[in-house]
């Protein structure tokens, strides 16, 4: 399971490369699918920083202009992710400071996201989503019977008796199934 993870994390990583290889040539299609493969990530992320989603946007377009026009220094980049990032987080930065220097609002009455809890918030939540992917995969390997009733029991917190009434079986059963489910997502997670 964790092999299939980092198998499509080295794919996702190759693709990127390739794709930044074919944008420093001035392919102008890769750098669209560069800009298409992060710009979701990029709001999800920005939205934690800011609740302006007009300047987000403006915010992400620029970090994509200035790759744009820098495309010849791309190749110094490691983590194309982990700059893009960053460089939202400072230009987003860089906005607001210039907002508040230009606005009359006192500096007191702004609300700061500190963005300690914004990258702590961002990784629970990538964590969370591989967890999630990883339990649907575990319960993939189940037969459809071992599947329904761990979903009832564990997802939806239903009681042995009222899964033996959804699933018309006895007691015992339901719980040799859930039983036999739980062994064999432990044999498939190892």
């Amino acid at each position: 399971m964790e092999n299939n993870y980092s198998n499509r994390q080295n794919n996702a990583e190759q693709q990127t490369a390739e794709l930044i290889l074919k944008f420093r040539s001035n392919d102008t299609r890769a750098f669209n699918e560069l800009y298409h493969m992060h710009v979701n990530m990029l709001y999800n992320y920005g939205s934690r920083l800011t609740q302006d989603s007009e300047l987000l946007k403006d915010c992400i377009q620029e970090v994509f202009i200035k790759i744009y026009h820098k495309r010849s220094e791309i190749e110094n980049i490691q983590n194309l992710k982990s700059y893009l990032l960053i460089s939202l987080k400072n230009k987003l930065c860089d906005e607001s400071r210039r907002r508040v220097h230009l606005s009359d609002v006192a500096v007191e009455e702004l609300s700061i996201v500190a963005h300690e809890h914004v990258e702590k918030d961002y990784i629970n939540m990538e964590a969370a989503h591989n967890l999630k992917q990883f339990v649907s995969r575990l319960l993939d390997k189940l037969s459809p019977r071992q599947r329904d009733a761990i979903e009832l029991y564990y997802i939806q917190e239903k009681k042995y008796e009222d899964i033996c009434e959804i699933m018309q079986m006895n007691y015992q059963s339901v719980r040799n199934l859930i039983h036999r489910g739980m062994l064999r997502m432990r044999a498939c997670a190892v």
